[in-house]
């Protein structure tokens, strides 16, 4: 090249720096611009993982159920429970709590059962309860109608049934007497009796509050207007 360009041996040098120069930053500007795989963020990797089902994928976690006091601290308790009070001659008297559906004999039994010598025979033991009511095992019955032996017709000289509640006369404590009727629905019954001026018949309980069609079908036989 110096004999064909006739350069001098210094220009030479410096014109193969410039060109060594040149061709190692077009090396390096190629090398710059490769295109290169770049990495996923982690949560766009997880959230992917989770989508394919991959062994990134965090396990399900096992469905909650509710524990046995659930429906208690909200107040919705399965199968539900009743409030009775039971009264008389029962070892434990006193407010009963007990699973929806109880009878009488299943109240009885939480209250530590019946005094020996307690006459039950006139209790039904087998009639369901309901919330609020009052269970009173063994109080005195109310004494037969004057002249007569009593509704059944017994022999002269032995007691005969108890004799049917008036609903025109009766006190509060002598409705609490009847089944499923507590001091709070006895009230309502006076406080029918005093607004309608007493009562015609025995079917106008119906229209007393809190009175449904089971309660009135224990307490029809029991009362008289």
């Amino acid at each position: 090249m110096q004999l064909r360009c006739g350069l001098e041996p210094r220009p030479l040098a410096a014109l193969a720096v410039v060109l060594v120069g040149a061709a190692v930053f077009a090396a390096a500007h190629f090398w710059s611009a490769r295109p290169e795989p770049v990495r996923a963020p982690d949560r766009v990797a997880e959230a992917a993982a989770v989508q394919d089902g991959g062994p990134g994928a965090p396990k399900a976690l096992p469905s909650l159920t509710p524990g046995p006091d659930a429906g208690a601290r909200t107040g919705t308790a399965p199968g539900g429970q009743i409030v009775v009070d039971v009264s008389g001659k029962v070892r434990r008297p006193g407010i009963q709590y007990l699973p929806a559906g109880s009878r009488v004999a299943d109240a009885l039994r939480a209250a530590g059962g019946v005094r020996a010598g307690t006459d039950v025979s006139a209790l039904n033991r087998a009639r369901v309860l309901t919330d609020g009511e009052q269970v009173a095992v063994g109080l005195p019955a109310a004494p037969p109608p004057a002249g007569g032996t009593g509704a059944g017709g017994g022999a002269p000289g032995q007691p005969g049934p108890a004799a049917p509640v008036s609903l025109g006369t009766a006190t509060v404590e002598q409705l609490e007497t009847l089944p499923g009727v507590g001091p709070v629905l006895a009230q309502h019954i006076v406080d029918y009796r005093t607004e309608h001026g007493g009562y015609r018949s025995v079917d106008e309980l119906r229209e007393v509050n809190g009175i449904g069609d089971r309660r009135f079908a224990d307490i029809r036989p029991l009362v008289r207007p």
